[in-house]
C-alpha cells in the first residue's frame, strides 16, 4: 500500500467523476432507467450520476453471464490461466489503491486512514487468496469396492448474482466476486445505490486484467427494480447478499417465485462485547471497545454495538470508554487525522437519531453524544453516542442501528452475561474479555454467533470464515469455506 500524504488525497478528491454506465457483456452501456445522482456524505454535494438498470437491462446482463459460462470462455479455462488473471487484477488494485480508496470515501464516508487498508488493501489480498486457491482445491475419490470407482467432482455453479452493501463495498464485493470467479463462475454484481463508484472502477480494472467479456457484469440501480429483477432472474443460479434482514427475506421470496436459486445472506448483527472484571488489560479493552463501535461511524456489520460490563467495574469502565471516545476525531473522512467519518446517507442519519430518541423514552441514559454533528458542512455526521441502562426489552438492545451508537448493559454473573449475549435475534459476531482460559472457552462455546473474539475485537483475516447464525443469515464469506457457495458436487459412480 502506498504511503499517504494529505496533498495526494486532496488532489484525487478534486477530480471530476464522469457519469457512470452499466457493464454488460464487456461493454459500458446506458441504463434504461433515469440516472441516479450520487450525493457525497462528506458535504451533501452531487459527485456524479450512476445508471439505473431496468429489468430488461438486468435480463441482458444475466443472459450475457449465462452465455459466457456456457461457452466456457472462463469456466473451462485452465485453472492456472484463471489464476493469472486474478493475480493481475490484484496487482492493478494495488497500483490504483489510493485512487480507489479516495473514490470510495467520497462515495460512502469511511475515514481515509481506515479505508485504504479495509477497501483496496483487503480487496487485493482477497483476490490473491482465491487466485492461489484455484489450483489447490481438489475433488475426491470415495472408498468403494474394488470393481467400482467413486469420484466426487467439484464444479462451478454457473451464474452468481452478488448484491453488496454501501459500508465497505470494495472489501465485501471482493469477498463474493473473487471466490465466485476463482471457481469458474460468471458474475453479475449489483452495488448499493449510495456506494457504487469504487466497484465500477474495479470492473474497469477487471477488463484491463484480461477478464473475458460477459464473465463479470455490473448493474447499478435501485433495489426495488434492479435488485428485484436480479433475484427473480431464471439465469441466476446462486444469489449472495449482504444487507438488511428485510431485504434478505424478500430475496428468499423471489428465489421461491423464480428458479429456487440458492440464496446466501449476511444480514448484520447486534453483537455483544462482554467485559469481565478479570480482563487482563481493562484500559486496552476500553480502547478497543470504543474503536469497535465508532470506527466507520458504527457502519460495520460486526460492530460491537452492545457493551456488556460486569457490575463491579461498570462505572469506571464506561467512564474509560467515554474518555477514549472523546479523544477520537470526528470530521471530514478525507482528512488523515479523522477517526470517525460520515454517515452514508441522510436517511441513515435520521434512522440513527430515531434510535437515540427511542432509547431515552425507554429509560436509557445518554452519557455522550446523541445528536447530529458538523451540520454546517452540509454532510451527514453524528456524534459518537453512549447510552447506559439499556435493558433487554429496549429497542436499542434488540435492533441493529448501523451507526455510532453504543448500548451499555451491566451484568452480575457469567451466566447472566451469556444470557444477555444471546438475548437477540442476531448472531454474527461477539467479544469476550477475560483473564480466565476456562471462562473464555465456556463463552466461546455458549455464545450463539459466527465469530467470538477473545481479548480483542475485529481484525480476523481471510484465513477464517465470516458468517452468522439465527437471523444474521447463512453461508460464509472469507476462507476456503466460502468456495462451498460457488461450487456444486457431482458424483461419478463408475462400474469397472
Amino acid at each position: 500500500m502506498p504511503t499517504l500524504t494529505q496533498a495526494e488525497i486532496d488532489s484525487l478528491a478534486r477530480r471530476s467523476i464522469p457519469e457512470c454506465r452499466l457493464l454488460i457483456g464487456g461493454e459500458w452501456v446506458a441504463g434504461e432507467g433515469e440516472p441516479t445522482p450520487v450525493l457525497s456524505p462528506i458535504d451533501g454535494q452531487t459527485l456524479t450520476r450512476t445508471a439505473s438498470a431496468s429489468a430488461a437491462d438486468v435480463a441482458r446482463a444475466a443472459a450475457s453471464a449465462r452465455s459466457a459460462f456456457d461457452d466456457g470462455r472462463w469456466s473451462r479455462r485452465a485453472p492456472a490461466e484463471r489464476k493469472k488473471v486474478l493475480h493481475r487484477l490484484a496487482d492493478l488494485i494495488e497500483a490504483h489503491a489510493l485512487e480507489l480508496a479516495v473514490l470510495g470515501v467520497r462515495d460512502n464516508g469511511t475515514e481515509m486512514a481506515m479505508a485504504l487498508k479495509a477497501e483496496p488493501g483487503s480487496a487485493a489480498g482477497t483476490f490473491r487468496y482465491y487466485a492461489e486457491a484455484i489450483d489447490k482445491v481438489y475433488g475426491e475419490i470415495a472408498p468403494t469396492a474394488e470393481n467400482v470407482l467413486g469420484l466426487v467432482h467439484r464444479e462451478a455453479v454457473g451464474v452468481v448474482a452478488a448484491i453488496v452493501p454501501w459500508n465497505f463495498p470494495l472489501m465485501i464485493g471482493a469477498w463474493k466476486i473473487a471466490p465466485a470467479l476463482a471457481m469458474g463462475n460468471s458474475v453479475v454484481l449489483k452495488p448499493a445505490e449510495t456506494a457504487s463508484l469504487s466497484l465500477l472502477r474495479l470492473a474497469e480494472l477487471a477488463l484491463e486484467a484480461g477478464m473475458p467479456p460477459g464473465v463479470f457484469n455490473v448493474v447499478t440501480g435501485p433495489g426495488r427494480v434492479t435488485g428485484e429483477a436480479l433475484a427473480l432472474s431464471m439465469d441466476v443460479d446462486v444469489l449472495v447478499f449482504t444487507g438488511s434482514g428485510a431485504t434478505g427475506r424478500r430475496l428468499m421470496q423471489y428465489s421461491a417465485q423464480s428458479n429456487l436459486k440458492r440464496v446466501y445472506l449476511e444480514l448484520g448483527g447486534k453483537s455483544p462485547n462482554i467485559i469481565f472484571a478479570d480482563a487482563p488489560d481493562l484500559a486496552q479493552a476500553a480502547k478497543v471497545a470504543a474503536q469497535g463501535i465508532f470506527r466507520n461511524a458504527g457502519q460495520v456489520c460486526v460492530a460491537g454495538s452492545r457493551l456488556l460490563v460486569e457490575a463491579s467495574i461498570h462505572d469506571d469502565f464506561v467512564a474509560e470508554v467515554a474518555k477514549v471516545t472523546a479523544s477520537m476525531t470526528l470530521g471530514n473522512p478525507l482528512d488523515l487525522t479523522t477517526q470517525i467519518g460520515a454517515i452514508n446517507s441522510e436517511a441513515q442519519l435520521r434512522g440513527n437519531l430515531g434510535f437515540v430518541a427511542d432509547a431515552t423514552r425507554e429509560g436509557g441514559k445518554i452519557i455522550m453524544g446523541g445528536k447530529q454533528a458538523l451540520v454546517e458542512t452540509g454532510g451527514w455526521y453524528m456524534q459518537p453516542t453512549i447510552v447506559t441502562g439499556v435493558a433487554p426489552t429496549h429497542r436499542l438492545f434488540r435492533e441493529e442501528v448501523f451507526g455510532p451508537v453504543l448500548a451499555v448493559t451491566r451484568f452480575e454473573t457469567e451466566a447472566e452475561a451469556l444470557r444477555l449475549a444471546n438475548a437477540t435475534d442476531f448472531g454474527l459476531a461477539s467479544g469476550v474479555w477475560t483473564g480466565s482460559l476456562g471462562r473464555a472457552h465456556r463463552m466461546v462455546r455458549g455464545i450463539r454467533a459466527g465469530v467470538v473474539h477473545v481479548n480483542t475485537y475485529g481484525g480476523a483475516d481471510g484465513s477464517v470464515p465470516l458468517g452468522g447464525v439465527k437471523q444474521s443469515g447463512n453461508g460464509h464469506d472469507k476462507s476456503l469455506h466460502a468456495l462451498e457457495k460457488y461450487t456444486d458436487l457431482k458424483t461419478a459412480w463408475i462400474q469397472l
